[in-house]
C-alpha cells in the first residue's frame, strides 16, 4: 500500500475523513490572483514551455496554498491528491518555485513557521530524547497528532529553506528558522544514528515498521527486511522497539545536504560557531558513508544493515542522493555516472526507481522500478555539480518532455511515461526547476532580467 492511500484508509485513529480537503476550501490570500500573471515573469522561446510553466504554477504551486487551519496557525501547503497535511518532502519544491513570484516572502514564512510551532507543542508530551523532532506530515484537525505521524521525513528542511533564500534573499526568514532548524538536526542524529556511526537509519515511536518506511521512499526494495528494535544502548522505563536496523543511503545523504544548507545559511547569518558544529556533522558522515556505504561492485551507496554495517544488495534511488549531496569523490562520481548511465537505470524514461537488474523491478511499481520527476531533478543536480552535464540533460530533457506529452503527475510508468499516482501532485514542479536551473539542453526557460 502507498503511504498516500494508507493515509486515506487508515481511519478515524489515523487521519480518517478529514483527510481528504474540502471542495469549498479557499486558497491563501495573494495566490488566486498570480496566475495570470507568471508567464511575465519568465522567458523562452518554446511555446509548449511556457503552457507547461502557466500550469505547473496555477496547478502544482499556487494552488497548493490554504489558509491557517489549527493546528497550523499560519498558511499551509498541501501536497495535492486531495490529502490534508504539510508534509516536509514534498513542500520544499513547491516553497522553491513560489519563492521566485515578488510579494511571497509572508506566506513562505508561515510554511515555514508551522515546521517550528509543532515542535514545542510536540515537547510538551514527549520525553526529552523525542524532542525536537518534526513530523512527516502535520495534518488539521487532528488531537491524537503526538501519536500519528509519530515519526519524521527525508531531512530536506534546510536545502529548502537555502533553495528560498537564493531566490528572494528573506532574511527575515532565516533568523526566524536557523535555531529550530538546528535542534531538528540534531534530533535527527541523536534519534537516527542510535550507534553513532555518522549513518542515518528510519525508525517511529509508534512502532509499526511501515511507519519506519514512511520516513524515506515508503517502499524502496533496500528496506524489505527492515525491523524496528529498541535503542541498542538507552534503557529507559517507556522505551519501545522505534529504532530501524538498516541504514538508508538516501536518508544520510539527504542530512548530509541539508546540514551543507544549513552551514551556507549559519554563514550568511553571520554565525560561525553553528557553521563550526553543522561541519563536523558533515565530515563524519561523508567519511562514514565512503567508508561504509560505496559499493564499487554497484557503482554506487548501498544501505547497510545498523548494527554490523553489512551492505544490502540492492541499489534503489536513495542510493544516487550521493550525488546531490556532495558526498563522493570525483573518482566515485565518475563512477555513478557510467552506471547511470547504463541500461540498468536507463530506461525509456529514467532513472527507475531500483536496478533493473532487481528481481522486484516492475516498471510502475511505487517506488520499485517507478519515475519521480523529484528525485530525477536531484541526481540531475549532482550529476551537473560533478561535471556530468550530458547525462543530466539527458535525465532533465526526457522528464519534462514526459510531463509535455503525458501530463502532471505524481510519478511516472519507467518503460510507458505513462501518468501514475497523483494528478498535479505539488513537488512535480521540479520539471520547471530543471529548466530554471539550466540543466536540460533541449527546453530552455529563465526568469526575465
Amino acid at each position: 500500500m502507498q503511504r498516500r492511500d494508507f493515509l486515506k484508509t487508515a481511519g478515524s485513529g489515523l487521519l480518517g475523513a478529514s483527510a481528504l480537503l474540502s471542495a469549498s476550501c479557499t486558497h491563501a490570500v495573494g495566490t488566486d490572483k498570480d496566475t495570470k500573471d507568471i508567464r511575465a515573469l519568465f522567458e523562452s522561446d518554446d511555446k509548449a514551455v511556457m503552457d507547461l510553466l502557466e500550469t505547473v504554477y496555477d496547478k502544482c504551486v499556487l494552488g497548493k496554498v490554504f489558509p491557517a487551519e489549527a493546528p497550523m496557525k499560519h498558511n499551509w501547503i498541501a501536497p495535492g491528491g486531495g490529502y490534508r497535511g504539510q508534509w516536509i518532502w514534498d513542500t520544499m519544491f513547491v516553497v522553491d518555485l513560489l519563492a521566485i513570484l515578488p510579494g511571497k516572502e509572508q506566506i513562505i514564512r508561515d510554511v515555514f513557521q508551522n515546521y517550528w510551532d509543532f515542535q514545542p507543542r510536540w515537547n510538551e508530551r514527549t520525553p526529552e530524547y523525542a524532542h525536537d523532532m518534526i513530523p512527516c506530515m502535520i495534518v488539521p484537525g487532528k488531537d491524537d497528532w503526538d501519536k500519528f505521524p509519530a515519526y519524521s521525513q527525508i531531512p530536506i528542511l534546510a536545502w529548502g529553506l537555502e533553495r528560498v533564500y537564493r531566490r528572494n534573499g528573506d532574511k527575515q526568514l532565516l533568523r526566524e528558522a536557523l535555531e529550530p532548524l538546528e535542534r531538528f538536526h540534531e534530533w535527527y542524529w541523536r534519534e537516527r544514528d542510535v550507534t553513532n556511526v555518522g549513518l542515518i537509519a528510519v525508525g517511529s515511536y509508534s512502532g509499526d515498521v511501515q511507519h519506519g518506511r514512511f520516513e524515506t521512499f515508503d517502499f524502496e526494495c533496500n528496506l524489505d527486511d527492515l525491523k524496528l528494535t529498541p535503542h541498542p544502548t538507552r534503557k529507559g522505563d517507556k522505551e519501545g522497539a522505534w529504532y530501524g536496523d538498516i541504514c538508508a543511503a538516501g536518508n544520510t545523504a539527504y542530512l548530509v545536504m541539508g546540514e551543507r544548507s544549513l552551514v551556507t545559511l549559519a554563514e550568511i547569518m553571520g554565525d560561525a560557531a553553528m557553521a563550526d558544529r553543522r561541519r563536523a556533522r558533515i565530515d563524519k558522515a561523508v567519511a562514514a558513508m565512503r567508508a561504509n556505504m560505496w559499493d564499487e561492485a554497484t557503482g554506487t551507496f548501498l544501505s547497510v544493515k545498523r548494527d554490523t554495517l553489512e551492505k544490502v544488495p540492492v541499489a534503489t534511488v536513495g542510493s544516487w542522493m550521493g550525488l546531490t549531496a556532495g558526498v563522493p569523490t570525483p573518482e566515485m562520481a565518475k563512477r555513478m555516472a557510467g552506471v547511470l548511465a547504463g541500461p540498468n537505470w536507463q530506461t525509456p524514461l529514467p532513472v527507475c526507481t531500483v536496478d533493473r537488474s532487481d528481481k522486484r523491478w516492475k516498471s510502475d511499481g511505487f517506488w520499485r522500478g517507478d519515475v519521480w520527476p523529484a528525485t530525477n531533478y536531484q541526481i540531475a543536480c549532482g550529476l551537473a555539480a560533478y561535471g556530468h552535464r550530458e547525462l543530466a540533460a539527458a535525465i532533465s530533457d526526457k522528464t519534462v518532455a514526459n510531463a509535455m506529452t503525458n501530463g502532471i503527475s505524481e510519478h511516472y510508468d519507467s518503460m510507458t511515461g505513462k501518468k501514475l499516482g497523483v494528478e498535479y501532485l505539488g513537488m512535480t514542479c521540479t520539471v520547471i526547476a530543471m529548466m530554471l536551473d539550466g540543466l536540460c539542453k533541449d527546453h530552455h526557460l529563465k526568469l526575465k532580467v
